[in-house]
């Protein structure tokens, strides 16, 4: 099948499904005369559901994705956005927008269907690139729908709701284009196609080399394992069909065989604890400036700070491959004073009420996680093949959710203890500094671990030869 024709449908419905004006204004355009919403209703009640259906949604949306191959699921996916919408646009009241909130946590959860779609309907030999287009195109489209709902506002003074009917469209748009795209013959867990068995077994022995590599790494052992291009192929089978049950326990197994290694268990830890927290910081950025900056009095510059915010998040990204930092070294370190850095930024968003500041520090809030998020996947993609991959990140993703619920019901609902927005964020930037403090700990401890395995090393290898041998450097990998 050709390449072309899936990947430019996908990179359409992924710009018009990430394209949304209104998006930068939806605390003014709740709070303002067209709902008439109070400030504890949309930051204690409303935006809550949010998280609530994500993390509800999200591993039973993961599995039927995988059973249906994609394509239903991504219509779904783009149904859901319309509804929300739609909702936005006519609907008035508490219960409407809680509503709303959930669709739209069902659109979130459905975006597993696009990231992995076009692994089903392509070659493995175009799997960067196409997963490079893909993301690239939804940054930008996010960019630029920002970017024009704030030059609508701005410069053509248009109003509010009319941001809403523009991201309508584009939500009616991106719901056109799945519709045309070619239904997958094969999926990662339920759908296997003929005489992939070979192919998959070499996939798993490849996995548990490279996460025993990593492994060995960690320690500074020898690599005495045997070379994955070595590994004997698996004799043909005939594939046996995949039952729910099956596909749950192949999971589980993988589950535990993933997180046993602890660079990739490390790089998990911090990708859901960092989640989690940056959640939390981009869906109550927008009442922290309402309350600092009211746009019922001034005018407001959201779209550009998203714009920015996203761009140099995107280009942060792009620079992870050039920085000359040995991560298997010096990882844990760089979460840990990146970390810190991310907590400084919502701790000044908190403490100086002054709205150019609350903007630069939510720009550099996001580019630093951005950066590290990056850094995070190819050091976790680097040790697994494409199942183990999604399994993972699955699971990432779903603790981050997890822990956002948990912080969300003690810290922002109404049910718990529903503090105010400063009240929140002095709390996040807690959160981000105690982060930074697990990852200060774990870097000293792999340190002295590596200075003492190396004073072994030394102090056997001598006793051995009766000299001094050459002391192996550290292996590092970008």
């Amino acid at each position: 099948m050709s390449v072309l024709y899936p990947t430019v449908l996908l990179c359409v419905f992924g710009f018009f499904f990430s394209l949304r004006p209104s998006e930068p204004f939806l605390t003014a355009f709740l709070l303002g005369p067209d709902k008439n919403l109070t400030e504890s209703q949309v930051v204690n009640e409303i935006f809550p559901v949010w998280t609530y259906s994500y993390l509800a949604l999200l591993f039973p949306v993961f599995l039927v994705t995988d059973y249906l191959c994609y394509k239903p699921v991504l219509v779904l996916q783009a149904t859901s956005l319309v509804v929300t919408y739609v909702m936005l646009l006519k609907t008035d009241g508490l219960l409407a927008m809680q509503l709303l909130e959930f669709f739209f946590g069902l659109a979130t959860a459905a975006e597993v269907a696009y990231y992995s779609y076009i692994y089903s309907v392509v070659d493995p030999a175009y799997y960067k690139r196409v997963t490079g287009f893909c993301r690239s195109v939804t940054l930008f489209g996010s960019a630029a729908g920002s970017l024009i709902g704030q030059l609508l506002l701005s410069v053509a003074k248009v109003q509010l709701i009319h941001l809403v009917i523009i991201t309508l469209t584009s939500a009616s748009v991106a719901f056109v284009a799945p519709w045309f795209l070619p239904m997958p013959k094969r999926s990662l867990f339920f759908h296997e196609s003929p005489g992939s068995v070979e192919e998959e077994e070499r996939e798993r022995r490849s996995s548990a080399a490279l996460l025993e590599k990593a492994e060995d790494t960690e320690h500074k052992a020898p690599q005495n394992g045997q070379d994955v291009s070595t590994i004997p192929n698996a004799p043909d089978t005939k594939i046996p069909p995949m039952g729910l049950l099956d596909v749950l326990r192949m999971l589980f197994e993988d589950f535990l065989q993933c997180y046993k290694c602890r660079p990739l268990l490390a790089w998990s830890v911090w990708w859901a604890l960092a989640t989690c927290g940056y959640f939390q910081i981009i869906n109550y950025a927008q009442p922290l400036w309402e309350k600092v900056r009211p746009s019922q009095d001034y005018e407001i510059y959201n779209g550009y700070v998203e714009t920015l915010s996203t761009l140099l998040g995107a280009l942060a990204a792009l620079l992870v491959g050039y920085l000359p930092v040995c991560w298997s070294l010096w990882g844990e370190l760089v979460l840990c004073v990146l970390s810190l850095l991310m907590a400084a930024c919502v701790f000044a968003m908190d403490i100086v009420k002054n709205i150019w500041l609350c903007y630069g520090s939510y720009i550099l809030f996001r580019a630093t996680y951005m950066l590290l998020i990056t850094v995070a996947t190819f050091q976790i993609a680097a040790s697994l093949n494409m199942r183990r991959y999604a399994l993972v990140f699955g699971v990432n993703t779903f603790m981050a959710l997890l822990l956002q619920t948990l912080l969300t019901l003690v810290v922002v609902d109404s049910v718990g203890l529903g503090l105010d927005v400063f009240t929140q964020f002095f709390i996040y930037s807690g959160y981000f500094a105690l982060i930074s403090m697990i990852f200060f700990i774990a870097g000293l401890y792999k340190l002295v671990s590596r200075r003492c395995s190396a004073e072994e090393v030394l102090a056997n290898g001598s006793a051995d030869t009766g000299s001094d041998p050459p002391l192996n450097g550290d292996a590092c990998s970008s």
